[in-house]
């Protein structure tokens, strides 16, 4: 059976009407843009809250400021994954929900897209909400509004729905507000990072310096953090799906890396430098107030739209993306009535987590074990790429006869589902959190090293494995 989703009036790509395309396949003449501008659109979301507060983490692990901003750069570099990956976009005219068929086949790519895809998307949808209640419910707080249940609740409600509308106009809309965005929030942060940075301690010194393992612990933990953000954006080939086929990958690759490192680099070293300028009562307090406290009475309002303007952005887009997942696994349902259900769904979890925990917990502890299925999934896809040379032919993903190229054994593709499940064991069995830590992580003295190893055993697992099914098949 071939997936057929021509329709002339499900092709709408504007910025004044909401798009109706889900994953059907982009023809030619729809194709339209230019690699560069991913280069905003990636900025938009990642001029981020969540970069200082992991930035703070940084120095709330013991680290040096150049301790923690050498940790930072090593880290920068993974953004090179999403930008390898958003190639298969234009290279195939649809969703990366529907790419990865070729790496798990028809059956297997369901249950990669529901227990991978879709728990990244809920864990970004909620973080990145959680943030916005937790700063807009402070600031209500200081103009009189005190109730800690209903106010956060409110705040999530409201920005929540801002944020689907955003999802349901969709990629048009995207690519025309997110340039403006991008500037506006930057501008804000800017602004807040210049009020801060007179209450920046330049001398400052952990009043233990760390040193041998405790020092290489606090490192590894603290990347592992800083890793889940780039290798959680799977979903990049979806924003670039709409160039024309013959953009370079290079170029691709380039924007999205560029657009999303260089935000990330710029506003995790600013949280960092935040962080040295609080005092431990009010680190205990949260650092969404503390951040607050820091900036005179007028900014603190600014600051919050900056916030939430980039938590529009940010989930907007995961929405958008999680909104065709639902329909890769196989859901009949439009994309709108998609991004709906996604949104609900990210509301409700934002909201037992905003009443439950605080913000530097939840997100450090959420990200730190999103790495266990996000890294590995990102080895397997791009070397997959690399080894097909983008090679992807769009049609033949949607077939999804028994007799498909992708069917594989049983609808499913060993070296895929292998290669994903024993690089997340790997990743477990290496990672070191507060409420779990495994054994080889507790051999080595609690040196996190679950990213680079899950990755390595997953990329190379898949490649042997990928080739020796090839050459069996007869296949390139």
């Amino acid at each position: 059976m071939i997936e057929t989703r021509p329709s002339a009036e499900r092709t709408t790509d504007s910025a004044s009407h909401p798009e109706t395309r889900g994953i059907e396949l982009i023809g030619e003449g729809e194709r339209h843009g230019r690699a560069r501008d991913l280069f905003l659109v990636w900025a938009a979301p990642n001029v981020s809250i969540l970069s200082l507060t992991i930035g703070a983490t940084l120095i709330f692990l013991g680290l040096e400021m150049w301790q923690a901003i050498a940790v930072i750069l090593a880290a920068a570099l993974l953004w090179i994954f999403p930008g390898l990956i958003a190639a298969s976009g234009p290279a195939a005219g649809t969703s990366g929900s529907v790419i990865t068929r070729a790496m798990y086949g028809v059956v297997g790519n369901r249950l990669f897209v529901v227990f991978v895809g879709w728990f990244i998307g809920a864990v970004f949808l909620s973080l990145t909400w959680l943030a916005s209640s937790f700063l807009g419910a402070d600031l209500l707080r200081r103009w009189g509004l005190t109730d800690p249940v209903w106010v956060p609740i409110a705040v999530t409600l409201v920005v929540s729905a801002i944020t689907v509308v955003v999802a349901v106009f969709g990629h048009g809309l995207i690519l025309r507000l997110f340039p403006f965005l991008s500037a506006a929030v930057f501008v804000i942060f800017l602004l807040a990072a210049a009020f801060i940075l007179p209450s920046v301690d330049w001398r400052y010194a952990p009043a233990e310096p760390l040193e041998g393992v405790a020092l290489w612990s606090a490192m590894s933990i603290g990347f592992t953090i800083l890793a889940s953000t780039p290798l959680s954006f799977i979903n990049s080939p979806d924003i670039a799906r709409y160039l024309p086929r013959s953009t370079k990958p290079s170029h691709i690759a380039a924007a999205t890396a560029l657009g999303g490192a260089v935000p990330f680099v710029v506003f995790t070293i600013i949280g960092a430098l935040l962080a040295t300028a609080l005092t431990p009562e009010s680190v205990a307090a949260g650092l969404d107030v503390a951040l607050l406290d820091l900036l005179p009475p007028w900014l603190g309002p600014v600051l919050v739209l900056g916030v939430v303007i980039n938590t529009i952005a940010l989930n907007g887009m995961t929405a958008y993306t999680s909104s065709m997942a639902l329909q890769a696994i196989g859901f009949r349902l439009r994309r709108i009535p998609a991004t709906v259900i996604v949104g609900l769904v990210g509301t409700a979890l934002t909201i037992y987590l905003v009443l439950s925990s605080n913000l530097v917990d939840a997100a450090n502890l959420m990200l730190q074990f999103l790495v266990v299925v996000s890294g590995p999934a990102m080895a397997v896809y791009a070397v997959d790429a690399l080894m097909r040379r983008y090679a992807y032919d769009g049609a033949e993903l949607f077939d999804t006869d028994r007799s498909s190229r992708f069917w594989y054994t049983g609808g499913w593709s060993i070296p895929g589902i292998a290669a994903l499940l024993v690089g997340g064991l790997v990743t477990g069995l290496c990672l070191a959190t507060s409420v779990w830590a495994g054994p080889i992580a507790e051999a080595t003295g609690y040196v996190d090293l679950s990213v680079p190893a899950g990755m390595i055993v997953s990329a190379g697992l898949y490649a042997v494995l990928q080739r020796s099914a090839a050459a069996k098949a007869g296949r390139p």
